[in-house]
């Protein structure tokens, strides 16, 4: 169970503890009940800036971090809550430091946290790679997107299968063998290893895995949403 509350300033505010006190004190509420993890997991999310909230977001990283970690709950982190240039992909070997689980919601940021559907592209990778050598039993993943403008049913086709390639991809690097050349000192063996990774055929596991699943491989699957929209989608009233 996530929690995000969009609360903050347009415009630059004089009493930025005042507000977070008030958001603190709403938290207390909600989680004055306690609930067993066996069957509930309570995560809290934060955010960098959104619309109508440019000069203050109450709810910021540093305020959930610290909330999560005080309650023992888990830390939410978007892909598309922080500034366009920074990675959350590195936030991520820091938070299991000292929380036993987080949740990721994974989305594709334009500026303004636009949650445009997930596309294979490096920091998709980097998130995956992260996710995998810090022990993927510890994350949650959540997939944070939408997109109107092109078939529903391919937009959630198409994220899922990039995040499950960028996935599959990150489990077949060998990082025992990356991490002893790391911790040895060969960063010329870390990096040759590392640029060969690039052009291995990981491709290939992935469609088999499809294989295997019985469903379409690659771009067979529009034939399949294009029936769909066609025979089911535009004949809804």
């Amino acid at each position: 169970m996530n929690t995000w509350i969009p609360d903050g300033f347009k415009d630059i505010p004089v009493d930025r503890r005042g507000a977070r006190a008030r958001l603190k004190d709403s938290l207390d509420q909600i989680f004055a009940i306690e609930y067993s993890r066996k069957n509930l997991l309570d995560s809290v999310e934060c955010k960098l800036f959104g619309i109508g909230m440019e000069s203050c977001t109450v709810g910021s990283h540093e305020f959930y971090m610290n909330y999560a970690k005080e309650h023992n709950l888990m830390l939410t982190i978007d892909s598309g809550h922080f500034h366009p240039t920074e990675q959350i992909s590195d936030k991520i070997s820091s938070i299991l430091l000292f929380f036993p689980e987080m949740l990721l919601h994974i989305s594709r940021p334009i500026r303004w946290d636009s949650d445009h559907v997930v596309i294979f592209d490096d920091e998709l990778q980097y998130i995956a790679n992260e996710t995998i050598r810090n022990d993927v039993s510890r994350i949650h993943i959540g997939m944070d997107y939408f997109d109107a403008t092109i078939n529903r049913l391919a937009a959630w086709a198409i994220g899922y299968r990039n995040i499950q390639k960028a996935l599959c991809k990150a489990m077949l690097e060998p990082f025992a063998q990356l991490r002893d050349m790391e911790v040895s000192g060969d960063c010329t063996g870390r990096l040759a290893v590392t640029e060969e990774l690039k052009a291995m055929p990981w491709q290939a596991v992935y469609d088999y895995y499809c294989l295997k699943n019985n469903v379409p491989v690659g771009n067979d699957m529009l034939a399949v949403i294009r029936d769909y929209e066609q025979n089911v989608q535009l004949k809804r009233g």
